[in-house]
């Protein structure tokens, strides 16, 4: 077998007196190739995405929730696909009435349609709750990776804000400023439920880009000479968006459970506008004789379990830690 230091004109006896290492190569004819040594080419590289929606289309619970979900924004976005019937419009005439055609779920005390109103309900409820949520990641979540990525003076004021938020309780806090208010709209709720809530977005959001703005990812595209705020939107939020999109499904449904009892206690939406929270707070009147509380109550149950499964899945798809294999 011939040696390597040959071709640089010292003999084998010289390079052992000289302490040095010999090399042997054999030739390729006589080297037998296992199985272990064969390499096996994978499949393109698939991101977190990719990953977590692979396993999204696996979970029932995700399946069950998006039905339940597409079939409430159907109900609000078109309402008079499922009935006719002006949830406004009530005839004394007709109070307490029995269920009869058209009419599936009977009236209530003003007589008016209990099926029609519960349907026109989903409308006010849902749109403030995802309302709400579209502000909450707005704010809390663009404070939070600002703060939490360039560090510094930036997020200790960002930090002591949110503390004093913090101290704050939602419901507290929403029921004095909506007593203060002589009108209230859909944007009035909207704009109180988020303004106290963001600290949550902004604490989950500062801690994600703290922990990706490390990565190694980072370094290159700095290395690179990209810019700090194009890293930060190209590559550190992409990354660290995974804990905020699982606490804002889950905020949705809190958001629309606020906003149906800010209206059962008076201080949410006008009677004007038709709310499930309005009628609850009407049914409970007549609960021991009629199950008028019954029907918007179950609708916001199934709404609210609906984003809470949701929220479920997406925290199991997105966390590794998480995952049932």
């Amino acid at each position: 077998m011939p040696d390597l230091d040959k071709g640089k004109g010292i003999d084998l006896a010289e390079s052992a007196a000289r302490g040095r290492q010999i090399y042997f190569v054999a030739p390729p004819d006589e080297v037998e190739v296992l199985a272990t040594d064969m390499v096996v080419e994978a499949g393109s590289p698939t991101s977190i995405w990719q990953d977590a929606w692979r396993q999204l289309r696996r979970n029932p619970i995700f399946i069950v929730a998006m039905l339940m979900i597409v079939f409430v924004l159907v109900v609000v976005i078109w309402p008079g696909l499922f009935t006719s019937q002006d949830p406004r419009y009530c005839n004394g005439d007709f109070s307490m009435d029995p269920r009869g055609p058209g009419h599936p779920f009977g009236f209530d005390k003003q007589g008016c349609d209990i099926y029609a109103r519960t349907v026109y309900g989903a409308r006010a409820s849902v749109m403030a709750g995802v309302g709400s949520t579209i502000l909450f990641v707005l704010i809390g979540g663009t404070l939070g990776a600002l703060a939490g990525f360039y560090g510094g003076l930036l997020d200790s004021i960002v930090s002591r804000v949110a503390e004093i938020f913090y101290a704050i309780p939602l419901m507290l806090a929403a029921i004095v400023i909506m007593q203060l208010l002589d009108s209230r709209t859909i944007w009035t709720v909207i704009i109180i439920l988020s303004g106290f809530t963001w600290p949550q977005a902004a604490r989950i959001a500062r801690s994600a880009v703290i922990q990706s703005k490390n990565s190694d990812y980072v370094t290159a595209a700095k290395a690179l000479g990209v810019s700090r705020i194009r890293t930060l939107i190209r590559h550190v939020l992409p990354n660290a968006a995974g804990p905020l999109i699982v606490v804002t499904t889950i905020w949705l449904g809190v958001f629309i459970v606020t906003e149906a009892t800010l209206s059962y206690l008076g201080v949410g939406l006008p009677r004007t506008i038709v709310s499930w929270g309005a009628d609850i707070a009407s049914g409970q009147k007549e609960i021991r004789t009629s199950a008028i509380l019954f029907y918007p109550a179950t609708a916001l149950a199934l709404t609210v379990l609906s984003f809470i499964m949701l929220g479920d899945a997406v925290r199991d798809a997105l966390d590794p830690k998480a995952r049932k294999r």
